[in-house]
């Protein structure tokens, strides 16, 4: 299977998940920035790994999908301030699905992603704050350890 890893990253979080990713795919599965991503037409699967920006994939992220319509097979991967399972992380991972309308989503996986406090200090300041703000705190320390192993797990059942 040839198989590549895409991802966009702001504080280092979704890079650890893209990491994880590319250590379980076969050997010599490539891993790239979305900045560098080649055309994924030349590879058997595409693992996406993004963060959430105002309940969707981030904007670079959002034009990658849209190169991903009608592809085989897709792997999904995200971080977020959100709760993992909330409504909020929910429709985000939909929206994403929705951008790459066509493809074959074989899987997806999102937890929480530690928010940078000057982002946490800035929504905090708008008059309506974002829902997941509340569940923000929770996301100090994410992804960590517990993360990683269900990513794997998701990953696993994806290769089976």
């Amino acid at each position: 299977m040839n198989a590549i890893v895409v991802y966009s990253s702001q504080t280092g979080n979704t890079k650890k998940l893209a990491e994880t990713v590319c250590e379980a795919l076969p050997t010599g599965t490539q891993m790239c920035l979305v900045d560098e991503a080649p055309d994924p037409t030349d590879y058997d699967l595409v693992a996406l790994g993004f963060w959430f920006q105002a309940g969707k994939p981030d904007p670079k992220s959002a034009s990658y999908l849209a190169r991903l319509k009608g592809h085989k097979k897709v792997f999904l991967f995200a971080t977020h301030g959100a709760r993992p399972g909330s409504d909020h992380a929910a429709s985000a991972m939909a929206h994403a699905q929705a951008l790459a309308e066509g493809a074959t989503v074989a899987g997806s996986f999102s937890c929480y992603g530690e928010v940078n406090p000057n982002v946490l200090e800035k929504v905090k300041a708008k008059p309506l704050p974002p829902v997941w703000l509340d569940d923000a705190a929770d996301a100090v320390g994410h992804p960590d350890a517990s993360d990683m192993d269900n990513l794997r797990r998701a990953l696993k059942a994806l290769l089976e």
